[in-house]
């Protein structure tokens, strides 16, 4: 590929079309680990692109470096609040493969969770999820965006939290507390969930679930019917275990 042909790609790299868009990333990315001409363009276009959504195709080719540079780190956390979902989760995917090769990039999104717009303090806690950590700086990250003005952002907390085998008890009372108190629908049966799945089997919870079944509000019946099956479950396959 001579260089008029690398520029057109990179060139692309500014345009709105998918499907071009796409095409050029995957083109480039092999080439930028390869020539070092082309990494420094796209460095230098990086640096020199105005802040705003156009400067997340660079830093998601150079993403893809084995030691991606600071400022491409810097515009990936960035991209987190792109306003289209699948760039968003594109860009939450590469920084979960950065951060298994670089754990320290961990306490950047630990700190997006608390400082980030809703839509990045989303995409953080999701990352850490699929991280699959268990750390004690990462779950308190989780556990203090139960908490969040944005009820979105307690949601996304809530899921999260349903993979923390290392939930302690006070942890999973207050995850019960969000189930028991918080005003939006969602993030009620989203805790309902992640409890259950936890193999929460306390009293209160039982008695919530059981109350919830014969409620008023059809979607809050569904979750708390799927939570008992859930846990039904989770008794059955450790009373088998147990044998």
């Amino acid at each position: 590929m001579n260089e008029t042909e690398i520029a057109e790609l990179i060139g692309k790299l500014a345009q709105d079309d998918k499907p071009t868009l796409r095409a050029a990333v995957d083109a480039l990315i092999p080439l930028a680990a390869e020539i070092s001409i082309v990494r420094e363009t796209l460095m230098r276009g990086l640096l020199e692109a105005e802040r705003g959504t156009k400067r997340w195709p660079i830093a998601y080719v150079l993403g893809h470096l084995p030691q991606a540079p600071e400022p491409v780190i810097r515009s990936l956390l960035d991209a987190l609040d792109h306003r289209d979902a699948d760039i968003r989760w594109a860009i939450a995917l590469l920084l979960v493969r950065i951060a298994k090769l670089a754990p320290e990039r961990v306490n950047e999104l630990i700190d997006l969770c608390a400082t980030g717009t809703a839509n990045q303090k989303r995409m953080a806690l999701y990352c850490l999820r699929d991280l699959m950590l268990s750390d004690p700086q990462s779950l308190a990250a989780l556990l203090r965006a139960l908490v969040d003005v944005d009820s979105t952002v307690r949601v996304a907390a809530a899921i999260a939290l349903k993979s923390r085998s290392d939930l302690d008890r006070a942890g999973r009372n207050f995850l019960l507390q969000t189930y028991m108190n918080d005003n939006e629908i969602k993030v009620r049966n989203a805790a309902a969930i992640a409890l259950a799945d936890l193999g929460e089997t306390s009293t209160e919870f039982l008695a919530a679930l059981q109350q919830a079944v014969v409620g008023g509000d059809e979607q809050v019946r569904k979750t708390a019917m799927k939570a008992l099956e859930l846990i039904k479950k989770r008794s059955a396959s450790a009373a088998n275990e147990s044998r």
